[in-house]
């Protein structure tokens, strides 16, 4: 037995360790992943605002309705995503800045409530579509994942050229127009609404753990309407009441997640928050970020290697449960009896590739050289899919591709992490909450 655990402990360690090499095949593929992936956002764009569409189905079955509908979570991503298209060359810089000059003209121009944007607008007219009956005003939490990109605009153009300088300033501006602390609501939590209409009736106080780490980061970062620390120790960490200590598969998570402690939340809670926060080496009172991410990501996969409901298709080269489209709707797929409804959704594999590359690389290239063009198309992979049902449909959303291209990237280059962390706001807004960082000077 110690024999086994000499060879066994070393792979799991080598398995999710970061790395940057990759063969010439998987290089091929990555590129082509992301490059197929970032179209979404480029050629799929909606043309008025030049924001990511929330949906696009190329089928029949279920047939494109609201194509005109953009978001403004799933639309930061995509800011975030343009940058890559730079890097990579997939555009040129120019073009970037053309396709920025028009995004942000929309972002300028179109309904905002307390510097904070809805969920959904109307590409075409800048006016709010409501996301529910009561939802038809700000959304901070849509809102912090917009600002997150653009920070990191503002600090990838910021010494360039005077268009290029242009952008970064009205990138700033916005920023520094989203009133954090009038979505506290008088009390020391951040709220998730506030509408025109509804006021704070959606009453929904933000409390972790899921996916809205950053807004606090935000909130607390903001040069012109920031919060105090106790905002997010009393109310996103529960005064401490965030901590856990839930083990699956011999993984720990420190964090208590809502509704899923068992094994952990849907993946996209692993990502969101972290397309700019680089997780690793951060650190705060709660949680190393690093690890518990990468432990989210372990317990999610050796979910699927267990397969107890035994799925088809499931196994270590095919994993991955993360809130998605389903067969019958949207839902919010995670490890569990009752949450694991035979649907994999590859953003949750690959956005995971720099907590698990080896696991995440090892599922790429299955989907890709087997499964091939029944789960690959224009926008890259395919939002879900089942094989259970012989289910694979040519459906995409912003909110899952976005992370693909930027996550990826970010294994590869660190590039939004290295924008975002150095940011001298964010810096101080890490420092104002406790936080360590390899960044933080």
């Amino acid at each position: 037995m110690r024999n086994l655990l000499f060879f066994f402990i070393p792979l799991v360690l080598w398995s999710c360790s970061p790395g940057k090499r990759l063969s010439a095949s998987d290089e091929k593929i990555f590129t082509e992943v992301q490059r197929a992936t970032f179209q979404y956002f480029w050629e799929g764009a909606e043309p008025v605002s030049g924001l990511a569409r929330e949906r696009l189905h190329l089928d029949h079955v279920y047939p494109q309705k609201d194509s005109t509908v953009v978001t403004s979570g799933g639309g930061g991503f995509g800011v975030m995503a343009i940058l890559v298209g730079i890097e990579r060359g997939f555009i040129t810089r120019e073009e970037a800045v053309a396709r920025y000059e028009r995004i942000l003209t929309f972002l300028e121009t179109s309904d905002r409530f307390h510097g904070a944007w809805p969920h959904w607008w109307q590409g075409e007219t800048g006016r709010v579509k409501p996301f529910s009956k009561k939802d038809d005003g700000g959304d901070l939490v849509e809102t912090s994942f917009m600002v997150q990109g653009l920070i990191c605009v503002r600090e990838y153009f910021k010494e360039g050229n005077e268009r290029e300088r242009a952008i970064a300033q009205r990138a700033d501006k916005l920023w520094k127009e989203v009133d954090f602390n009038w979505y506290r609501n008088g009390k020391n939590v951040l709220y998730w609404h506030w509408s025109p209409n509804y006021g704070w009736d959606m009453n929904f106080p933000v409390a972790g753990y899921n996916e809205c780490l950053i807004m606090y980061v935000l909130a607390a970062s903001s040069p012109t309407h920031n919060v105090p620390a106790e905002v997010y120790h009393e109310g996103w960490a529960k005064n401490g009441g965030i901590r856990d200590s839930v083990r699956a598969y011999g993984y720990t998570l420190p964090l208590r997640h809502n509704g899923a402690r068992d094994y952990g939340g849907p993946l996209f809670w692993a990502h969101y928050s972290f397309l700019g926060l680089d997780p690793n080496g951060l650190k705060d009172a709660y949680a190393d970020y690093g690890e518990h991410n990468r432990n989210h990501t372990l317990i999610n996969r050796q979910w699927c290697v267990e397969n107890p409901k035994r799925y088809k298709g499931y196994g270590p080269q095919s994993w991955g449960l993360t809130s998605s489209y389903s067969i019958r709707g949207y839902a919010g797929h995670a490890p569990g009896l009752n949450r694991d409804l035979g649907v994999i959704s590859p953003t949750a594999a690959l956005s995971s590739m720099p907590y698990t590359p080896r696991y995440s690389l090892e599922a790429m290239r299955y989907w890709y050289t087997t499964l091939g063009t029944k789960l690959f198309g224009k926008y890259g992979f395919y939002d879900a899919f089942s094989e259970t049902d012989n289910w694979f449909l040519p459906r995409y959303l912003a909110i899952d591709q976005g992370p693909i291209v930027v996550m990826m990237e970010n294994y590869r280059s660190g590039l939004l992490w290295k924008l975002f962390m150095n940011a001298p706001d964010i810096q101080s807004g890490l420092k104002k909450l406790g936080f360590s960082s390899p960044y933080l000077r």
